[in-house]
């Protein structure tokens, strides 16, 4: 298994109107093919290739004092050679 290497990450408490609105900035970033995070002075810059890879998942984590932590995680991964993606769609 190849090694991981953690290039930027954010974790922030926001409405659901402000997720909503973070997620279509966000698409039309992808559909223009590049993306810009910041925080701070921290910056990462990503060129978006033609073909990805989505992955959704859904998880209940048990965070005994809290309680039941639900997540949903949209991941989009993609190779340097450009592997296609499969026919996952909304409904």
């Amino acid at each position: 298994m190849g090694r991981e290497t953690r290039l930027f990450k954010s974790q922030e408490k926001k409405t659901r109107t402000d997720v909503s609105t973070f997620l279509h900035q966000l698409a039309d970033k992808v559909s223009q093919g590049t993306i810009i995070l910041s925080k701070g002075s921290e910056e990462l810059s990503l060129q978006i290739p033609q073909e990805l890879i989505l992955e959704i998942q859904v998880e209940d984590e048990d965070k005994k004092t809290k309680g039941v932590q639900h997540s949903l995680e949209v991941e989009i991964k993609w190779f340097d050679n450009n592997d296609g993606p499969t026919d996952l769609k909304l409904k």
